[in-house]
Parts: structure tokens; C-alpha cells; sequence
């Protein structure tokens, strides 16, 4: 769409995701006027660790959507008022004195390298901070001591750690900068339980000299360089508001407003943010301010959701017998064929282990009840009914907390598939609503940059511009088998875990011949 009105202003939003980034721009009203997306790899060097080149993949994917939105749009750079950027967090970025990385980044939890660092801070500090007990791979506090154990020479020369984010911020405008989401989400036990500054009680750790300063979602932070306006076509001068997580940004792009929303973002991973009253206490999961003073969510995060799709794609073949090539519908159309509970088969999605709502790196997948009746059909059905499963298990285990979810909102790639959305719903018994333009989190991150720029006076007021569909309801036909099959998804990891740990040490092992390494105790 050519923009032919000069005088026009937009806000740019742009978010850099696990295996894609995406770019909107946004109108002075709230209306999208471009999209833009770019795909990127992900590194696996190792079992268990994931990482992407800060500069190869997020900084290249952010200068490549400005071009894109700026060409396809007509949009000139001089008419962009405001930035918003998020992406997948938290990462860990150590850089140099001049901002330059040291590594590829770490991804978030994902990436469940540090084990033995998340073992040893809880020995460490445990009866001095509650919040260390919560450490688990989405935390950014072990992969810093990772850092110290297993590269000295990288964190003898690091002078900031950085998110992703983060990076594309100080690209942008110089500052280094993370958002108190972010900050108080991930960064447990640095900061201070107020989530208002770094704690001095964990400078043996980390000197808070080298995490970057605070700063609120909304609020604007600094403003491109002549350096980055040469590198993107933008203009020196524009503001830019802190980056933030991308579901945190997400979570505005589907309609996130009031105490009691939900968001489940469908993802590579599925993410969880909920709205409430006050800051929650959780042993499960991930308290933390939103993105203006005041307000509080609680998140929480399955190890896999689309991934787990994608990697049974791959397993049953990548081809048809047409020799087509097998898509993400054809899974679908296969489910489509099977029956409610898979006759009678269920998978365990843990193949990265799990993260909320208990933490287990060793925790591995599985498929139980499987016979020679059963068929690709049933494969693809129980795969998709453990997503579900797993997401049940993650609200009513915030409900059990005490937390309140009044309203689901469901975003992300994975609602295109709207069996899944109708499994969801089924399983868990709880409508979910779609925004009408799946845009994602850079849609969030331009609604954040228009309050930060005083185009809306709140954030409320922002993402009331954002239109809902009518929401997917459960049919309750199933609801019996489903209670009974989510009873025995719960009791299959309890019932397999010290198995599973037995074969993580020996994938260990085998993987790593000079690392020895103890199975966990059943």
C-alpha cells in the first residue's frame, strides 16, 4: 500500500522472533498500513543449547523489515514519530566496551544450559531470597555464572549483558536499556523485589554496572543516532521507547487490557501473561510489573508447542506419497481423520524438557498407549491434544494460586490452526478470542511507541484500537474423556521422570563422553 500523504505520521513497531521477525507500521488512529516479515535459523550447537549471532540475525532482520516497510509502504523515514522493538527474551548478550558481542546470544528458556548453575545459586543463596527457589532456564542470573564457570575469557571482557532487545536498542540510540517487565520477570534475584533497581546484595554475581538501566515499556529512552539512521533509513532524532519481551508485546497486539485477561501466545513455545490485581506471589511461575507503573502480570512458558509440530512433520516424513511436500495442513487433515483422545494415545510434549507449570530440563517426551492399530492419524491428534493438555495444565495451576482468569485471549502462528484452537477450547473448557489482524507483537511494540509519543494518553487507550473475532467456544461433547485423558497427562510425568532423567544423563554422556554426569534421583 503507497502512502500518499506526506503529513501522515506512524509509529514503527518491530519484533524479532525465535525462528522469524516481523514489522508493522501504524497510523496516528491505531490502523495497520504495512506488514513486513523476514525467517532466520536458530543454532543448536549442543543438546539443550540454543543460540542466535546478535548481528547476523537480529540486528540484519530489523534493517531488512525498516527497508521493507519503508519501500512497499511509500513511507518516508522522516514520518516515523516513534519506535517500539521486542523480541524473544530474555536473551543474554554479553558485549564489549564498545557495545560489540562477545558470543551468539543465549535464547531464553529454551536454552536449559544451566542446570548446574541454577542447582548451585539455590544452594548458594536459597534461605536468603525465596525468589532464588523459582530459578529455572527462562531465568537470566545462571547463564550469567554459565558464563563465568564455562567462558572466563568471555566475561573478563564484558562490559554490559544485554537482552535481544536490548541490542537492537543500543543499536538504535546507544543506551542500554532493558524494561522492568523484562527486568523483574527474568532478572530475579538481581534486582530488588520491588523490581524499582538493581540489588546490591548479588554484586558477588553480577555488579549491577554491567546490566543495563531500567526503564518502563512505555517510555521513551533515547532516539536514533546518525550512525543507525544511515545504517536504516530512518531519521537521526526519531524517539525510540524501551524494547520488551516479545509476548509482553504481544500480549497488547491481542487486546491485553484489563485484570483478568489471559494471554496464550502460540508460538514456537507457548507463552502465558496474566493480568492482575496486585503483584502475585508463585512458586510456578514468573511475577512481574507490565509495562506502566502499577500494573502486574504473571507469566509462564511451555518448553514446546509449534516446535513440537514441526518436529513431527519432519519424524513422519517430509514428503506425501505424491511426493508433495508434508505441511503444517496435511498435519491437520490427518488429525482431522483420528477421534477425541487419539484412540486412546498420549504424548508427553517435553522434548526441550518443561518450564512452567513445574521446571524440568530433563524432563523428555513420549508416547504412551501406542499399538500397532494406531496410525499417523492418531499421531498427529495426540500431538496436537498434548499442547492442550499442557496449557491446561498451566491455568489451572495459576488458578490454584489463587489467580482469577476472567477472559482468554489466544494469539501467534499457532492459531492459524483452528482444529487446534477447537482442541484448546475443548480440553480446557474456556472460550478463547483472536484479534481480528494477526500482526503479533510488533503491533504491541507500535502501540507502545504511540503512547510513549503521547499519540494515546494510555495504554488502555492504545490497544482498545485492536478489534477481537468472535471467540472460539468449547462443544463440551468430549469434555469427559478429555478430563480423564488430562488426569493421565499429569500422572505420565510424574510416572516416567526418573526414566527421563536416566536418559538425559546418558544422552549427556554419550553427547559429551569427558562430562560425567548423575542421573536425578526418582
Amino acid at each position: 500500500m503507497m502512502n500518499n500523504n506526506p503529513r501522515e505520521r506512524y509509529t514503527l513497531g518491530v519484533d524479532i522472533g525465535t525462528a522469524s521477525s516481523k514489522g508493522v507500521l501504524v497510523d496516528a488512529r491505531g490502523t495497520i498500513i504495512a506488514v513486513a516479515a523476514v525467517t532466520h535459523d536458530v543454532a543448536m550447537p549442543r543438546p539443550g543449547y540454543f543460540e542466535q549471532d546478535a548481528d547476523l540475525v537480529w540486528w540484519a532482520d530489523f534493517r531488512a523489515l525498516v527497508a521493507t516497510l519503508l519501500a512497499e509502504s511509500g513511507v518516508a523515514g522522516s514520518q516515523i514519530s516513534g519506535i517500539g522493538v521486542s523480541a524473544i527474551g530474555p536473551c543474554v548478550l554479553p558485549v564489549d566496551e564498545a557495545g560489540t558481542p562477545l558470543r551468539p546470544g543465549i535464547l531464553y528458556g529454551i536454552d536449559t544450559r544451566a542446570g548446574e548453575e541454577i542447582a548451585e545459586l539455590k544452594e548458594r543463596f536459597g534461605d536468603r531470597d525465596p525468589r532464588v527457589l523459582a530459578l529455572d532456564s527462562q531465568s537470566v542470573a545462571p547463564k550469567i555464572l554459565w558464563l563465568q564457570h564455562h567462558e572466563p575469557e568471555v566475561w573478563a571482557r564484558t562490559h554490559r549483558i544485554l537482552g535481544a532487545e536490548g541490542y537492537i536498542i543500543q543499536k538504535l540510540t546507544g543506551e542500554a536499556v532493558v524494561d522492568v517487565y523484562d527486568a523483574s520477570a527474568a532478572y530475579a534475584p538481581l534486582i530488588d523485589a520491588s523490581g524499582s533497581h538493581w540489588s546490591e546484595e548479588y554484586s558477588e554475581l553480577c555488579d549491577g554496572s554491567l546490566l543495563p538501566r531500567l526503564a518502563w515499556g512505555c517510555e521513551v529512552i533515547g532516539a536514533v543516532t546518525p550512525e543507525a539512521a544511515d545504517a536504516t533509513g530512518l531519521v537521526a532524532g526519531t524517539p525510540v521507547v524501551a524494547g520488551t519481551a516479545d509476548a509482553a508485546a504481544e500480549a497488547l497486539s491481542a487486546g491485553m487490557r484489563d485484570e483478568g485477561d489471559l494471554m496464550i501466545m502460540y508460538g514456537t513455545s507457548a507463552f502465558f501473561i496474566l493480568r492482575t490485581h496486585e503483584a502475585p506471589a508463585s512458586t510456578r511461575f514468573w511475577p512481574s510489573h507490565f509495562h506502566e507503573p502499577g500494573s502486574h502480570v504473571l507469566s509462564g512458558g511451555m518448553g514446546m508447542a509449534g516446535g513440537l509440530v514441526a518436529w513431527t512433520r519432519d519424524i513422519l516424513g517430509r514428503h506425501l506419497a505424491g511426493g508433495e511436500e508434508l505441511e503444517f495442513a496435511d498435519l491437520t487433515a490427518l488429525a482431522l481423520e483420528s477421534v477425541p483422545g487419539a484412540n486412546g494415545l498420549l504424548v508427553l510434549p517435553y522434548l526441550v524438557g518443561e518450564r512452567t507449570p513445574f521446571f524440568d530440563p530433563d524432563a523428555r517426551g513420549a508416547l504412551l498407549g501406542l499399538t500397532v492399530r494406531h496410525t499417523r492419524a492418531d499421531i498427529c491428534r495426540a500431538v496436537l491434544e498434548s499442547i492442550a493438555y499442557g496449557i491446561r495444565h498451566n491455568v489451572e495451576s495459576m488458578r490454584e494460586e489463587g489467580n482469577v482468569v476472567k477472559r482468554v485471549l489466544a494469539v501467534g502462528g499457532g492459531t492459524q490452526n483452528l482444529l487446534l484452537m477447537h482442541i484448546v477450547s475443548d480440553v480446557c473448557g474456556f472460550e478463547q478470542s483472536l484479534p481480528a489482524q494477526q500482526v503479533g507483537a510488533s503491533l504491541g511494540d507500535a502501540l507502545r511507541a504511540a503512547v510513549g509519543i503521547g499519540t494515546f494518553r494510555s495504554l488502555t487507550d492504545a490497544v482498545s484500537t485492536v478489534a477481537l473475532l468472535p471467540p472460539v467456544e468449547p462443544d463440551g461433547t468430549s469434555k469427559g474423556l478429555y478430563d480423564r485423558m488430562f488426569e493421565l497427562y499429569k500422572a505420565g510425568y510424574h510416572q516416567t521422570a526418573a526414566i527421563s532423567h536416566a536418559l538425559a544423563a546418558i544422552e549427556a554422556a554419550e553427547q559429551h563422553p569427558t562430562i560425567t554426569r548423575e542421573a536425578h534421583p526418582s
